[in-house]
């Protein structure tokens, strides 16, 4: 019964700990995993280094992007998108 007393606090610190931290990036990742896996020819990104882009072929690790009007394309890794752009948002 002694030993109990001593260890559910612990339990208790390790379930909030999970509960409030852990299960909610968790979740936020398999979100952006969604996200990124559902990008299409035309959807507009915003890339980890602030590049804006619109997404000209997905392909399994990588997308085909561009830039800007030029006509030049780069692949990114999938990695590396931050997040899709809001159709509100103006260039």
């Amino acid at each position: 019964m002694e030993i109990l007393a001593q260890i559910l606090p612990l339990l208790i610190l390790v379930a909030v700990f999970y509960f409030i931290i852990i299960r909610p990036q968790q979740q936020q990742a398999k979100k952006h995993k969604e996200m990124v896996d559902n990008l299409q020819k035309g959807d507009k990104i915003i890339t980890a280094g602030g590049l804006y882009a619109e997404v000209i072929k997905a392909e399994a690790e990588y997308l085909k992007i561009k830039l800007n009007d030029d006509g030049q394309t780069f692949r990114l890794s999938k990695d590396f998108v931050s997040k899709k752009q809001d159709e509100s948002v103006s260039e």
